[in-house]
């Protein structure tokens, strides 16, 4: 994950300063706000001199062709524009380079890219645009999820309260970009703070039902239904690599992985026929309870002498919550 530089968070230094201490600390990307100002083109225009860094440009305005003359003749790596202020549907001309995205607030839908489906990526804005310093808003995890399975193909920027436990899970779930402002610029260093962005391993205030792939959105087989079919069909659908097995009141039986079945295939190579699907059951994966924090779950995967790929979620009553995929993570992490 890219960790966007908000360069205006930072009050006490002239810009010049500011961006060279972010060259020097090798930030990827510079997020510049401009709340429906022009002259942020100025900074832009300097920010070319002094720097060869890619552009993050978030526009707020309810006049988005104003900006669109400036653009050709600014071009950036990235523009968004806020979807809240704006009158009517944009058409960004397709002369103005960069990639396009569009910023949503926490309470609108990911349903409204729906018309921007052009567009590469969102932003989704989870504090108060404009006002630095504000804490995460966890409904927006789902919204992350929501937006993952609404567009895949899409990429997820995030501005707002990110922190380096926020990042770490952002990092799991995939997200592309997250823009740092207030957290950056009041640490020790800049530094100090892309390390505990980047760090693999955080102390937590979130729990994990904040974050995980809830119940309904996982591949679910009933213990009943353990046809070699239904495995290997809820595994495909599913897309993960893997199903639950639970019972008929969601108490958690076990996981079934593609390990599992090459397993069980090995074993019956001169029969297949033979393969029971409950013979394929993981029945003592490592799991964890919804209430734990993510620094409890980092404990749990570094004490393990093997590697975990997905981590099944429980409530107190041992019934199954979701899961944590850490695909997204090892991706992020290369």
């Amino acid at each position: 994950m890219k960790i966007s530089a908000s360069i205006y968070s930072d009050k006490k230094r002239p810009l010049q300063v500011v961006i060279d201490d972010l060259v020097q600390h090798q930030v990827e990307l510079l997020h510049v706000d401009c709340n429906d100002d022009l002259s942020v083109f100025e900074d832009i225009k300097n920010i070319r001199k002094w720097c060869d860094l890619p552009i993050d440009l978030h526009v707020i305005t309810n006049d988005p062709e104003k900006y669109f003359d400036l653009l050709r003749s600014n071009p950036v790596e990235y523009i968004t524009f806020q979807y809240e202020d704006l009158k009517s549907p944009l058409n960004i001309p397709s002369d103005i380079t960069g990639k396009k995205g569009l910023a949503i607030i926490t309470p609108t839908l990911v349903s409204v890219f729906d018309t921007y489906s052009n567009f590469d990526f969102i932003l989704i804005m989870a504090t108060i645009p404009g006002q630095s310093g504000g804490m995460f808003d966890a409904v927006n995890f789902s919204k992350i999820r929501q937006f993952r399975s609404q567009f895949p193909e899409k990429s997820i920027h995030v501005d707002g309260g990110v922190n380096g436990e926020v990042s770490f899970i952002l990092r799991n779930m995939g997200v592309s970009s997250s823009v740092s402002g207030s957290y950056l610029f009041n640490a020790p260093s800049i530094g100090h703070a892309l390390m505990n962005l980047t760090k693999r391993e955080v102390e937590s205030e979130f729990k994990i039902k904040d974050f995980m792939i809830p119940f309904e959105e996982c591949p679910i087989v009933n213990e009943n239904d353990l046809s070699i079919q239904s495995i290997l069909e809820t595994i495909e659908t599913g897309n993960m690599g893997f199903c639950l097995v639970v019972n008929e009141d969601n108490v958690f039986k076990g996981l079934i992985s593609n390990a599992d079945v090459r397993k069980g295939m090995l074993k019956n190579l001169n029969d297949l026929n033979k393969i029971k699907g409950g013979d394929l059951i993981n029945k003592t994966p490592k799991s964890i309870n919804e209430n734990d924090t993510v620094f409890s779950m980092l404990k749990l995967i570094k004490n393990c002498s093997f590697p975990i790929m997905y981590l099944p979620v429980l409530d107190n009553n041992g019934k199954s919550s979701g899961i944590v995929n850490f695909v997204n993570l090892i991706k992020a992490e290369l």
